[in-house]
């Protein structure tokens, strides 16, 4: 039966696992310093990346959001699973058998969570259906790639199957495979019919050819399904309906096959259908995906500018449409969500009308190439395709064309092109340039989202924002307490990336200092270094960091952690921070993965070196001149005649601490 899994194994395995490359999984990250790397947060929208990982110490933390964790805890919330479930998944990407407690096991398939269950199912699904591709059965199917361009290579790779025609061939295999039919109900592979409580499932897709989709990870969470036979009552496309696993909204197909190079060539091109993201894979546009049944929407977006870093420093967004009026529809419904990119967005329409599936078919590779270089600025394509809802040849409907192009004008992000698009309106529309000008002001100043967006949600402001939230969080910024919470006093608002105030219960003593308090700012420095690289505070360094006091509540009581800590551990650097993780008053904990994931401000392993010397002379000397102050106050307080041996010690005791730190200074 199933039981806990042993202490020490969760720790082997946060141990084992590179958090990197997890994270890579789901966020593009680039260097940010030695042993440093930094993405836009997966858990928060953000134009500038502030979350950071550190594989040194195994934890990430985001100085927007304030979220923070290990590579467990990771897991659980983008993958939502439990705590036992993201320890299992780790145990099994790296090979490690796990133990339990009380002589109990890993759970069964009946027993593990229902979404691992789901996913099982799926997998299993996929490999169904890709072989059944290979069978006499499906030679409609392989008649229908090949008419299209696509051999037996491109179907493998990715991963093209066929669902056999007949009601109960998949079921059957699952059922085969120890799957119940109430498992099998929660999958969207299988749909229900008869009367009442005598309705029995059965297979969804039937005589059709199916794309796998994926998530992100490169788990298969639904299908696609493409009509083969006329005799097919269906839909041409028919998909898997929501489920646990399947949202549409959040879903890209070909996500996984793309995300790195969408990450390498800061690209991302939306084509319309999955034939559609093979041929323009197949020729040479590796960073394609699309839609599955919706819109190009919010959640995709989310996704989309993890993987640009869209942070304002490049990257562009290729829309591909039909050149008929729903793929105009469709251009237009994307520009609506065009604000939400700092990146530049384009469309890239055929005039033919075809899609990338029927141009590469027609004219090869380079033709498709060539539809993705031919791209546009989106807001030209909605400024033009507002143009031609107006008849022009009559002053009537170009005061009226004016009224509804101006507003898409003012909606460019870019301030510096914003006139040279008037220019460009003024000419199409054959009207004077101080008219167009005059129109778009007004639509600006009407409250315009764009023109909003271009004030206040640009690449300059947004982003500043979240990079002075960031900034603050890393300094300790004034108004932040340990747990991450705005508490400036009568400040009235939140600062930057900061949550309201926290509720009740929440240790008022662990505020943080102004950043400027220069006493503060060492004194999270020194933590930094103690966490970061504990092997700095070997031998004297250790007495010496071990008797010092810390001014800053928050700071002391994590150096009493250390200290309660260090003595008997000997492990790495993963375990180390956890265990003070473990040691500290729980708000504190995510102050502590702050500490650990923090940049230090050197490149090379010479300079951190250095740079760990000079924070702890400082701390040391800060120590003595607090003993110096202590001990001088006493020696103004004692009468010399009267005890006259105490007060020759104490001048014996300033001057060895004079000489102590003098000597710190010529050692740093």
């Amino acid at each position: 039966m199933a039981g806990l899994i042993k202490r020490e194994d969760i720790d082997e395995v946060r141990q084992r696992t590179d958090i990197k490359e997890v994270v890579d999984g789901y966020v593009t990250l680039k260097g940010a310093g030695l042993g440093s790397y930094k993405g836009l947060c997966p858990f928060h929208d953000e134009r500038s990346p502030s979350f950071t990982v550190r594989p040194q110490v195994g934890r990430y933390h985001c100085f927007g959001c304030g979220e923070d964790g290990d590579v467990i805890s990771f897991v659980q919330k983008l993958d939502h699973t439990s705590f036992h479930e993201a320890v299992e998944k780790l145990a099994a990407r790296i090979g490690y058998e796990l133990r339990y407690e009380d002589g109990g096991t890993g759970p069964s398939r009946e027993e593990v969570g229902k979404r691992q269950r789901l996913l099982d199912a799926h997998k299993i699904a996929d490999e169904f259906f890709r072989a059944q591709l290979l069978t006499a059965g499906a030679a409609e199917g392989r008649k229908f790639l090949q008419q299209r361009g696509f051999d037996r290579a491109a179907a493998d790779h990715f991963g093209v199957g066929y669902a056999p025609q007949g009601w109960d061939a998949l079921l059957k295999h699952l059922r085969g495979r120890g799957f119940t039919d109430a498992e099998l109900k929660l999958t969207g592979m299988f749909s229900a019919g008869g009367p009442g409580n005598q309705q029995r499932i059965y297979d969804r897709f039937r005589g059709r050819l199916i794309w796998p989709i994926r998530d992100i990870a490169g788990d298969t969470i639904g299908f696609g399904a493409r009509k083969l036979y006329e005799d097919d009552q269906g839909p041409k496309y028919l998909n898997t309906p929501e489920t646990t696993l399947y949202k549409k909204s959040q879903v890209l197909y070909g996500i996984d096959l793309a995300k790195r190079n969408i990450a390498k060539d800061r690209q991302l091109v939306v084509v319309e259908g999955y034939t559609d993201v093979m041929a323009c894979h197949l020729a040479g546009i590796p960073t394609a995906v699309a839609t599955c049944g919706t819109a190009f929407a919010a959640d995709h977006i989310k996704i989309a500018r993890r993987l640009l870093s869209d942070d304002g420093t490049g990257g562009e967004v290729i829309f591909t449409f039909d050149g008929d009026a729903a793929g105009q529809k469709a251009a237009l419904r994307a520009f609506e969500e065009d604000q939400r990119f700092v990146a530049q967005t384009y469309v890239a329409v055929e005039p033919t009308g075809a899609d990338p599936c029927d141009l590469r078919q027609t004219r090869g590779d380079a033709a498709v190439r060539e539809l993705i270089s031919s791209r546009r600025p989106l807001f030209e394509f909605a400024i033009r395709a507002t143009l031609r809802r107006h008849n022009l040849d009559t002053v009537e409907g170009r005061v009226a064309a004016l009224r509804e192009s101006a507003p898409v004008v003012a909606q460019i992000r870019d301030a510096g092109l914003r006139p040279g698009y008037a220019r460009e309106l003024a000419g199409w529309l054959g009207m004077p340039i101080e008219d167009v000008t005059r129109a778009v002001a007004a639509a600006a100043k009407r409250g315009a989202p764009g023109a909003q967006a271009s004030g206040a949600q640009g690449p300059g402001s947004q982003a500043g924002g979240a990079q002075a939230g960031g900034a603050a969080a890393r300094s300790g910024g004034a108004g932040y307490n340990s747990t991450g919470y705005n508490s400036a006093p009568g400040s009235g608002q939140n600062a930057p990336g900061v949550a309201a105030l926290p509720p009740s219960g929440v240790l008022p003593s662990f505020h943080r200092p102004d950043p400027r308090d220069p006493v503060a700012s060492m004194e999270r420095q020194a933590l930094e270094v103690a966490l970061q690289e504990p092997a700095m505070l070997g031998g004297a360094a250790w007495e010496r960091f071990a008797t010092a006091r810390f001014a800053t509540p928050a700071y002391q009581a994590i150096h009493d952690a250390i200290r309660a800590t260090a003595p008997g551990f000997s492990g790495d650097a993963v375990q180390w921070v956890e265990a003070l993780r473990q040691e500290v008053p729980e708000p504190l904990q995510p102050l502590v993965s702050e500490l650990a994931v923090v940049p230090l401000p050197a490149h090379t392993a010479e300079a951190v070196q250095k740079y760990c010397r000079d924070i702890l002379a400082r701390l040391f000397e800060l120590q003595i001149t607090r003993v110096k102050a202590d001990k001088l106050g006493q020696l103004q307080r004692l009468d010399a005649a009267t005890h006259p041996e105490e007060f020759q010690q104490l001048n014996r005791e300033l001057m060895m601490l004079e000489m102590e730190r003098r000597s710190l200074r010529s050692d740093a």
